[in-house]
């Protein structure tokens, strides 16, 4: 080999080096140098290649410690069918039981209890005692597994939903997911529902409460708003975001028989969904199970509607409603 060959293969090896080193390099992310020396042998210390942490995007309900705040159910065994006095308690960082919260939809801690294969549902207040215990009367209807969720803002933290496991003894029957339907009735109301759950962004939903064929336009509040939407993911019970879109006295929004909220689902899958409405001083729950297909494309992010601006009693809730 002549010298200009020798040194176009030399060229083309270096190429390769640093063309294989600079891939490496996009591939493991940004490169940061060792800590300072401690020690004689540090000097020869070779740079550390770091990539940046995950971003955190679990759904609420899914963990029961999350932010240093830990869930922690205190009843013992639960009889099916039979009342039952259910207490947990919540603890702090330090370990030590919270006992201040702020208020959220006029109650300082919302207690969601739901059967595994989502077929009965519970939205309760405990009372909470001046040793950090809450406790409730609560009867869970069948024997099998359930899901508690506990939706609080500790004062000064940060808006959590916590979620763990309550079981109940005797023989357990699992029933399918009911199937995904846009209308349900409940106590001779007529819920239909519009609008689609789509993943990874936040979209509208518009549910529409009747009675013996007419609207009802004069919804109770109930809970600071004309509704509360509950959703849970059919697979792990994951807990979606979702706003309501308005609140009584606001001057715009009406008291039936359209009740719209903005929910975003995390994934595709089944989901259930469950509205709480007060109509002639009674709350009432009408549950649907919606599929959510494929996400869209993203030149379909356009024609979304838009997420709203929080109110102020949102603000206060985080982000979830009941």
């Amino acid at each position: 080999m002549n010298t200009a060959a020798k040194l176009g293969a030399y060229g083309l090896g270096l190429a390769v080096v640093f063309g294989g080193a600079l891939g490496l390099g996009n591939a493991v992310g940004a490169v940061t140098p060792a800590p300072a020396a401690t020690s004689s042998h540090s000097a020869h210390a070779e740079p550390v290649a770091t990539t940046a942490p995950a971003a955190i995007d679990t759904p609420g309900g899914l963990q029961v410690s999350e932010n240093g705040y830990t869930l922690t159910p205190l009843t013992g065994a639960i009889k099916p069918g039979e009342p039952t006095d259910f207490r947990f308690g919540v603890t702090g960082p330090g370990g030590r039981p919270v006992t201040d919260y702020e208020v959220a939809h006029d109650k300082k801690l919302h207690l969601i209890v739901v059967s595994r294969d989502l077929g009965d549902f519970q939205h309760v207040h405990p009372e909470l005692g001046a040793d950090g215990v809450w406790s409730v009367k609560l009867t869970l209807p069948e024997a099998g597994a359930y899901r508690m969720f506990a939706d609080f803002k500790p004062t000064g933290g940060e808006a959590l939903t916590l979620g763990a496991d309550v079981l109940v003894a005797g023989d357990y029957a699992p029933k399918a997911l009911p199937a995904a339907g846009r209308t349900a009735t409940v106590d001779g109301y007529t819920v239909e529902l519009e609008g689609e759950l789509v993943p990874g962004r936040s979209s509208r939903l518009a549910l529409a409460v009747s009675k013996d064929g007419k609207p009802v336009t004069d919804l109770q509040p109930y809970l600071g708003a004309y509704g509360h939407l509950v959703a849970l993911r059919g697979a792990d019970l994951a807990y979606l975001h979702v706003h309501p879109d308005g609140e009584p006295g606001d001057g715009k929004t009406q008291a039936g028989p359209g009740i719209v909220f903005y929910a975003e689902a995390p994934s595709t899958g089944s989901y259930r969904l469950f509205l709480d409405f007060q109509h002639e001083d009674k709350v009432r729950t009408a549950a649907f199970t919606v599929n959510v297909g494929t996400a869209p494309a993203v030149a379909a992010e356009t024609t979304s509607e838009p997420t709203p601006t929080k109110s102020s009693s949102q603000d206060e809730h985080g982000d979830h409603s009941h």
